[in-house]
């Protein structure tokens, strides 16, 4: 699985104007499931990302996780993130799980973050979705497991 985390004061994402998922305070995560992975690539992810130290303590050093500052998550699918832009200008996606795989494995990784404590919301998987964050810092963090 890819992922980019960003970490956010805010994000929410609108299908058709209407917003149908949103968090404040913690991290905004673009996942996409590849061809080969596994139910082990979903929960390997979530883990991470709960356990990430990408928030700030009282010495304003990244040093706390998701779960110790209690932040939620948005999480949306982007098949984007498979892009093969090696050949031509145009990219090639097909490094990207195909849709039924990619869907359950995006839900996977939903419920294992959801199951580590992390107030989880997401977009619609596959639907053309609007997306608007205020990064914090910024910092963005990809991953790749």
């Amino acid at each position: 699985m890819k992922a980019v985390v960003q970490r956010v004061k805010e994000a929410r994402v609108a299908v058709d104007g209407a917003v149908i998922g949103a968090c404040g305070e913690g991290v905004m995560i673009l996942i996409c499931a590849m061809q080969g992975d596994t139910d082990t690539n979903a929960k390997t992810m979530a883990t991470k990302i709960s356990k990430l130290r990408i928030f700030r303590d009282d010495d304003g050093r990244m040093n706390r996780s998701l779960l110790d500052v209690g932040g939620g998550a948005l999480v949306v699918s982007q098949f984007t993130l498979s892009a093969d832009t090696s050949r031509g200008n145009r990219p090639g996606f097909s490094a990207a799980a195909p849709p039924e795989e990619g869907r359950r494995l995006y839900e996977l990784f939903c419920a294992e973050l959801s199951g580590l404590g992390v107030a989880v919301e997401t977009g619609a998987f596959g639907a053309d979705m609007a997306v608007h964050l205020i990064n914090d810092g910024p910092v963005t963090i990809p991953l790749d497991f």
